[in-house]
């Protein structure tokens, strides 16, 4: 560790050894969020509505507070846009979190307060980094340049006094002007809008600076990676940026993009660090470089709690407070703020590994799954599945939904994956078997409903043109930044439009 990274790391110590006893503290620690939480806002409108002040218990909370969705809080939230004050929360609120999220195309704007920028957010990134350190004790990363690829919605006026944007152009228009020393590239170029632009700009200011952390989706940065290597003629990226050491990625599954990294960054010092920050909050950081699960951030000023993966639908559902989960079990869920949202469902799906630490992994999300012939197949389940098959098969896999197909008899069908391959596997029948395979071993539901055919057919891989799933997402005006494919769906929509937009896209190379 070199003496500028060895002394600046003095100040992350502090830190460091709280995260340490975040196991032996952790139902203490979430009681105490859940007290800020209520004393902070009891004279709001929602405090004085549900009696804030009379809570005592976590049972008084659910008793009191039904559960809420963006659709429940957006009268609200649009009053707080307006320039009401007092309503959710008691500290005005100037920027928004713009969202679309992966299910339709109206726009969410998700409060961000100065206490969950700070205590939250940026909170977040400092713990990354405290982590970071402390696993990583020959870093020299203060002495290099850090690239942050940020998302495509620059900040824009809702009105005189509100603004919105990505999450990302939030964060880093309201960044400490301290920590732009040692970022690239420059505030102008990253609250680009139009991404192919952003792209080019970005390369064309980076590709010779010292680089040597990364931060963002792994899909995007793989875009800009190539893009980098395009521009310099390089083969690796450690040919460009030599002192490369780490990638903190979020937003979707690195696993079916990891072998894809090694391909392009061969490097034995090259590191890379999960995190799990939302538009909503930031909830989870990769402690263990060992280990894939992510350490529930305790003390950020958010409650959780958590719904059965299976009650999801329910019209009451059992919501259990963090004490009461269990390893194994799928679980949405919900989340109290310093933003304002109150007992708010998020719309990802969670499973615990361990319970001291609290550790998880993403499973999924609760509108984005497979479950047409009972299989309860999860994004988790797909992404490891696919993962496996690649790195028997040699392929590699740029992007991907999956569909359930219906038989004519409607008794039997099968799934089809959609899928754009950055390499090809050698055969694409022997792929589709083997990705079968690994779904079984990997989901037991799966594993019955292809038992003897039972319910379920051999899937079928449908190989997607080069650049349909950009395409798609470009039409929506959701191409960069923080966007995502949906990669299961009940429904046929997603997989449809995108292999017309695979099919013309061939029809027109011919």
């Amino acid at each position: 560790m070199d003496i500028l990274t060895k002394t600046i790391s003095l100040f992350f110590r502090p830190r460091q050894q709280v995260l340490r006893h975040y196991a032996e503290r952790a139902d203490d620690l979430q009681h105490q969020q859940l007290r800020y939480l209520l004393t902070t806002a009891k004279n709001t409108e929602w405090g004085k509505r549900y009696d804030f002040s009379s809570i005592r218990t976590w049972r008084d909370f659910q008793a009191r507070i039904p559960v809420q969705n963006y659709e429940t809080l957006k009268e609200d939230i649009a009053r707080m846009i307006d320039g009401e004050s007092n309503i959710l929360w008691p500290t005005p609120v100037r920027w928004f979190a713009k969202s679309s999220g992966t299910t339709n195309d109206k726009s969410k704007f998700l409060p961000v307060s100065q206490e969950i920028l700070k205590k939250t957010h940026y909170q977040g990134g400092f713990d990354s980094v405290a982590l970071y350190l402390e696993n990583t004790p020959g870093s020299r990363f203060f002495l290099h340049k850090g690239l942050i690829l940020g998302g495509s919605h620059a900040p824009s006026p809702l009105n005189k006094q509100v603004h919105c944007g990505d999450l990302s152009a939030v964060l880093l228009q309201n960044l400490n002007p301290l920590v732009n020393l040692v970022r690239v590239p420059s505030k102008k170029i990253i609250l680009m809008d139009e991404w192919e632009s952003k792209i080019k700009a970005i390369v064309e200011s980076t590709s010779h600076a010292d680089v040597n952390s990364l931060s963002g989706v792994p899909s995007w940065m793989l875009v800009l990676i190539r893009a980098v290597l395009r521009h310099t003629g390089r083969e690796y990226l450690t040919d460009v940026w030599p002192n490369l050491e780490v990638f903190f990625h979020g937003g979707i599954s690195f696993e079916p993009y990891r072998e894809q990294y090694k391909a392009l960054i061969p490097s034995d010092r090259m590191h890379y660090m999960e995190t799990y920050n939302a538009s909503e909050g930031f909830f989870g950081i990769q402690n263990d470089p060992t280990d894939h699960s992510l350490l529930l951030m305790l003390d950020y000023g958010i409650f959780y709690e958590f719904i059965p993966f299976e009650e999801v639908e329910s019209d009451n559902p059992t919501v259990l407070p963090l004490e009461s989960v269990e390893v194994g079990k799928n679980y949405a869920m919900l989340i109290s703020t310093p933003g304002g949202l109150w007992r708010y469902e998020i719309g990802d799906t969670v499973r615990f590994t361990s319970l001291r630490p609290y550790k998880f992994v993403i499973s999924g999300r609760t509108k984005h799954y497979i479950n047409a012939f009972g299989e309860e197949l999860m994004v988790d389940n797909a992404d490891k599945a696919l993962a496996r098959t690649c790195q028997q098969t040699g392929a590699r896999v740029k992007d991907y939904t999956a569909a359930p197909l219906f038989l004519l008899d409607k008794a039997k069908g099968r799934h089809q994956w959609l899928i754009e391959f950055e390499v090809m596997p050698p055969s694409i029948p022997e792929f589709a078997a083997l990705l079968d395979r690994e779904l079984q071993a990997l989901n037991s539901d799966y594993e019955a409903k292809r038992y003897k055919e039972i319910s379920l057919q051999p899937l079928e891989v449908v190989v997607a043109s080069k650049d349909s799933f950009y395409e798609w997402l470009k039409r929506k005006g959701k191409a960069g930044g923080q966007h995502k494919i949906p990669r299961l769906s009940n429904s046929r929509a997603i997989f449809e439009a995108i292999e017309e937009i695979s099919n013309k896209l061939a029809n027109n190379k011919d």
